[in-house]
């Protein structure tokens, strides 16, 4: 009995820890799309000068991902959050202070990117490391809700910046400080792996109902690597991060360029992802467990899964076009579609390579993933949006490239094995 409530609450300070990370890291990304013009005008940039610091911070992220990976197999998260920390502080406070372009790339790309690149590895991995089978994406789910949740409360603390093209510089101290503490307080939460304490992870299938491919094999990186699961996995949510983050980047600007919506409206509107994404994160997840309930086959859940995510982004995109120079329901509507994708494919993904590989070397197979997909499909994403608008004078056409990269996205989804041959 102590050691089945000890495991039941360290496997929740872990869904705590990973719930502060995935704040802090989704604090980045939201804030960068309500941020980027008051940083442009102010500053005489274009849109695509801005957008490169954005896209770089993901190139540095995807490069860290990896050794994130490794630390966290070795030592388990607390001192990757910690560096995390450091980082995240200095990437919004030093941005604060800068006026050449030069150093806008050094302080938001490469700082913050070390400290966004020790969060989502970290974060999925360690909740994949304590639930599996049909507990992963209800925790997962709940951890993720810290992703809405800095969209939401971010957004006000942003708003003020849409007002006046200067006040950007004392948002992002304010931010820097919120880091900082959310991930200090992400330390002192965070545990290693449950082996570490002598207990077993959350969820296991009966051996008979969990497929084909024994969960704990020790699979080396170049074993994982010569597997099609894995490049699959990997090709799939490239393509739907290259959608995803030309959305993130370039949808209140669609709004407010494109619709002539007033800079507040279209954050409310962009704000509504995040509300939404409260509650579908974590009934997603259960919903994605109930599937591999039912089908009693975790790969073959977390597979269909990743099929309906993209189809969802896609319905979400042709709702984003559908969009009127008023604000209609049309609009919220494809927010909370948006809302639905995102709870979906992020974990998604994550959940369907552990069911695959284990947990066991899960950290260093999954980030070297993450350095493939986070060093491509977020930096062609947002620049290639950034790149379309200034060409052609219009974010649609940003919008039709999204999906495109989604419906490829849903063929590679169908494409993903069920069975992988284990290491001798």
């Amino acid at each position: 009995m102590e050691l089945s409530n000890k495991s039941k609450r360290y496997g929740l300070m872990v869904v705590g820890a990973s719930w502060l990370a995935v704040f802090c890291l989704f604090g980045y990304r939201a804030t960068f799309a309500m941020l980027k013009e008051p940083m442009a005008a102010e500053l005489g940039w274009t849109q695509a000068e801005v957008t490169l610091g954005y896209s770089l911070m993901m190139t540095v992220y995807a490069i860290v991902a990896f050794f994130a990976g490794m630390i966290l197999d070795k030592w388990g998260t607390k001192p990757v959050y910690a560096i995390a920390a450091i980082f995240g502080g200095l990437g919004f406070y030093l941005t604060s202070l800068i006026s050449i372009h030069w150093a806008y790339l050094f302080t938001f790309g490469v700082l913050a990117g070390i400290a966004t690149g020790m969060l989502w590895v970290t974060s999925t991995v360690s909740v994949r490391k304590w639930y599996v089978g049909k507990t992963y994406g209800t925790m997962w789910g709940i951890a993720f809700a810290g992703a809405p949740m800095a969209q939401w409360l971010l957004a006000e603390v942003v708003k003020a910046s849409t007002s006046n093209n200067y006040t950007w510089r004392a948002t992002m101290v304010i931010l820097a400080v919120i880091i900082f503490a959310l991930l200090v307080l992400a330390v002192i939460l965070a545990k290693r792996n449950p082996e570490h304490y002598g207990l077993k992870p959350h969820g296991e299938l009966p051996a008979s109902a969990a497929g084909n491919v024994p969960v704990e094999k020790d699979w080396t990186v170049k074993d994982a690597y010569s597997k099609y699961p894995i490049w699959g996995a990997i090709l799939m949510f490239l393509t739907s991060m290259m959608a995803e983050f030309l959305i993130w980047t370039q949808v209140v600007s669609f709004w407010v360029k494109d619709k002539g919506w007033s800079d507040a409206s279209a954050i409310n509107v962009y704000k509504t992802i995040g509300i939404i994404g409260i509650f579908s994160m974590p009934l997603l997840g259960i919903f994605g467990d109930k599937i591999v309930e039912k089908v009693k086959n975790e790969v073959k859940g977390r597979k269909i899964m990743l099929i309906i995510g993209p189809l969802v982004g896609l319905i979400a995109c042709l709702f984003l076009l559908a969009c009127e120079s008023k604000i209609t329901f049309v609009a919220y509507l494809a927010a909370a579609i948006f809302a639905i994708y995102w709870a979906i494919v992020p974990g998604g993904v994550v959940g369907y390579t552990g069911s695959i590989y284990g947990r066991k070397t899960l950290g260093k197979i999954w980030g070297l993933a993450t350095l493939i997909v986070m060093g491509i499909g977020p930096f062609l994403g947002s620049f290639i949006g950034g790149w379309l608008k200034d060409l052609s004078g219009s974010y649609t056409y940003s919008i039709y490239y999204a999906i495109g990269s989604f419906v490829l996205s849903a063929i590679l989804a169908v494409s993903l094995p069920m069975t992988v041959k284990p290491p001798k």
